[in-house]
């Protein structure tokens, strides 16, 4: 796997002794791997009563605790991280549910499998470089072998803990497709809403001008106060009309966002809020601008969740770019206690930045404060240049 042999600078090569330390360790995890995985194998076979499951919710996490301290101790001696890659479980899911993620989960299977690999095979290799080191007569074979048979190990470990690369590539054609769906769906959605707006407000709206004007141009010479009285409403119409229309548009892009930017676009818009909102940046550049503009209304969505339901007096948002990542944090003061699957209106959110490979992580504990953290892999255009933009 190419991930596991490239060079890492951040995880330095463990020593010989710190190898043999690994190895000890190994050695000692062995029962309660041996626990963790008969009880979750028995667990699963019983999963359709209750003791099942109460075998399960304990197996489990013992299981991938065992299995996290192996993830570490490769990631040590190889050099590189070995991430564990598993579907997360949202806070207060019930005991069914977490089951039911765990199952779907194709790394809880892999590390079942890691399991049996390592009471067997794996528990000799870490055997055999942990006796190197007790036995006199071993030195030199500890000095030579210890590394290349804890490498073998941590190999083996990778092999079942983390991903490979042709199945991390299958994952992303996967999620690609899903995120190309999700942006479809939701194009599909917002045309017919903008359809809509247009039909129930400024498209009536010039159907009434146009018959006040009629009725108008029929009364001039009968009855001129009527007339006048007809031309002033139409020009009331004409107005409204108007600002259906621009209400339309900053739905489509905002042209303060065109004209200033996210940040400029998050300022006035947070000058309109009724709550007091707090906006720092640090944007050495602009995003392109579909990307921006996904990320504005990202941000404009929790802040009318804010004033919607989380009965917060200071509200705040923090944009900056580090590391080829544009982060926006959406925090709060109120109430807390959200969950970002109840509503439509962050799961568009989400929809908008998976098209960009971006992420949506909610943190809300009863009591707050809620942070929404949005990010977005780009890189930045010179502060003296714009990007395209859409319609001023």
């Amino acid at each position: 796997m190419t991930a596991l042999t490239a060079p890492a600078l951040t995880i330095p090569t463990a020593g010989r002794l710190r190898l043999t330390a690994y190895a000890g360790q190994h050695v000692l995890l062995w029962v309660p791997t041996l626990v963790a995985f008969v009880v979750t194998v028995t667990g699963g076979a019983l999963a359709l009563v209750t003791i099942g499951l109460v075998l399960l919710v304990w197996s489990v996490p013992l299981l991938r605790w065992v299995a996290d301290r192996h993830r570490a101790t490769a990631a040590r001696t190889l050099g590189v991280p070995v991430p564990a890659d598993r579907l997360p479980v949202r806070e207060g899911t019930r005991l069914i549910g977490r089951v039911v993620v765990w199952a779907r989960d194709p790394m809880t299977w892999r590390e079942i499998a890691w399991a049996l690999v390592s009471l067997t095979l794996g528990f000799v290799l870490s055997l055999i470089a942990a006796l190197l080191l007790v036995l006199v007569v071993t030195g030199a074979l500890w000095w030579y072998g210890v590394e290349p048979i804890m490498r073998a190990r941590a190999r083996l470990d990778c092999l079942f803990l983390t991903y490979g690369r042709v199945e991390r590539l299958e994952q992303r054609v996967v999620d690609l497709a899903e995120s190309r769906a999700e942006v479809v769906d939701h194009s599909a959605a917002e045309l017919r809403r903008l359809e809509r707006d247009l039909h129930d407000g400024a498209q009536a709206r010039l159907v009434a001008l146009s018959m006040s004007l009629g009725m108008a141009e029929a009364a001039f010479d009968a009855d001129p106060e009527r007339a006048r009285r007809l031309v002033g409403e139409a020009r009331a119409t004409t107005t409204a009309a108007l600002g259906d229309l621009r209400n339309v548009v900053r739905g489509i892009h905002p042209p303060v966002l065109a004209d200033r930017g996210v940040v400029g676009a998050v300022e006035a818009l947070a000058a309109d809020l009724p709550f007091e909102v707090d906006v720092k940046a640090s944007l050495p550049g602009r995003p392109p601008a579909p990307l921006e503009s996904a990320l504005y209304f990202g941000i404009a969505e929790c802040l009318a969740n804010v004033g919607k339901h989380a009965e917060a007096a200071h509200a705040w948002v923090h944009l900056r770019h580090h590391e080829g990542v544009l982060s926006a944090v959406v925090g709060d003061d109120g109430r807390g206690g959200a969950d970002p699957g109840a509503g439509t209106g962050m799961l568009g959110v989400m929809r908008r930045l998976t098209a960009f490979d971006g992420t949506v992580s909610v943190s809300s504990p009863v009591g707050g404060p809620t942070l929404v953290t949005l990010e977005v892999p780009c890189a930045l255009s010179s502060p003296k240049t714009t990007p395209s933009s859409g319609p001023a």
